[in-house]
């Protein structure tokens, strides 16, 4: 008897979820590679974006999406949807993140955007903050009890605990076809944004708990000398006050932001970087579609 060699499958799976459940941190553990921006506040994600993990029997191109907001506060927020339902328009798998223990209304509302049709694989995040693990027997039940699900499968992102078993729930899934990427391609985002989205990162982590989302980063210059990348950008605030926050008392925190930022971005690129940053005031920016759009939402 011959052993036939199973049919190497390709596809995009879509990470969705309310905000702050761990699916960047999630999507970076899968590829192994720092590439969605992470922090502890919510809504830190604003674009999508492809990470890609290529093993010899599969080729998986991870979306992550902003987290769904149930509340539309203004144009960002309406757009950052919309990116999530265009990338579920166009996905062959899709795995919704919750938080162990934890399924509210707000997690309801995301399922409630599914077609009733479309049965996301199921990833409870976080198992390694419940003690006992047993305590998620019941939890999993009820989850089961929805029968809307196409499986269950506990994780800890962080910890890269029951990764495989999700990998082999999400392979079981994917149609049989071609890689679509080179083998040691880890995304399709550019150099620029991965500029501006580390910066924001360090607005997000640095900042007080409501300033970061009052603002934005712009890339105004990208230039490559031999191996140094030369960066220029711009923090968008929309108030004067605001402004004089995140440049700190004598530039110090705006130097904060830049070396972190830096320290980061050299790693990636694995190469120098010279960075400069300035902050301006762009009174409304989150509402102002141009504006938006130069920022690379969709609309």
């Amino acid at each position: 008897m011959t052993s036939s060699t199973p049919p190497y499958r390709c596809g995009t799976v879509a990470i969705i979820g309310r905000p702050n459940v761990g699916k960047s941190t999630l999507v970076n553990h899968l590829v192994g590679q720092k590439l969605s921006i992470t922090s502890r506040k919510p809504q830190t994600t604003r674009h999508r974006i492809k990470g890609i993990l290529t093993r010899e029997d599969a080729q998986y191109v991870f979306v992550d999406t902003p987290g769904v907001q149930t509340k539309h506060v203004n144009a960002l927020h309406r757009a950052m949807n919309r990116s999530v339902i265009s990338t579920l328009a166009d996905t062959d798998v899709v795995v919704m993140v919750i938080e162990a223990l934890k399924f509210g209304p707000d997690d309801q509302q995301v399922l409630d955007r599914l077609p009733p049709t479309l049965r996301p694989i199921l990833a409870i995040n976080k198992i390694d903050r419940v003690h006992p693990r047993e305590r998620l027997l019941p939890f999993l039940g009820q989850l089961g009890a929805l029968d809307r699900f196409a499986a269950l499968v506990p994780v800890s992102a962080q910890k890269e605990t029951q990764l495989e078993p999700l990998l082999a729930e999400i392979r079981g899934r994917l149609p049989e076809g071609e890689p679509m990427y080179e083998a040691d391609d880890v995304t399709d985002a550019n150099e620029r944004f991965f500029a501006s989205e580390f910066i924001r990162e360090q607005l997000f982590r640095l900042l007080g708990d409501e300033l970061p989302y009052a603002t934005s980063v712009a890339i105004e210059t990208f230039t490559l000398e031999g191996t140094m990348r030369r960066i220029q950008a711009v923090i968008l605030v929309d108030q004067d006050n605001q402004k004089a926050i995140v440049i700190g008392h004598q530039g110090s925190k705006l130097k904060e932001i830049g070396q972190r930022a830096r320290t980061d971005l050299e790693k990636l690129f694995d190469g120098k970087v010279f960075l400069e940053i300035f902050v301006k005031v762009k009174g409304g920016w989150a509402d102002d579609e141009r504006i938006l759009k130069s920022l690379g939402h969709e609309f």
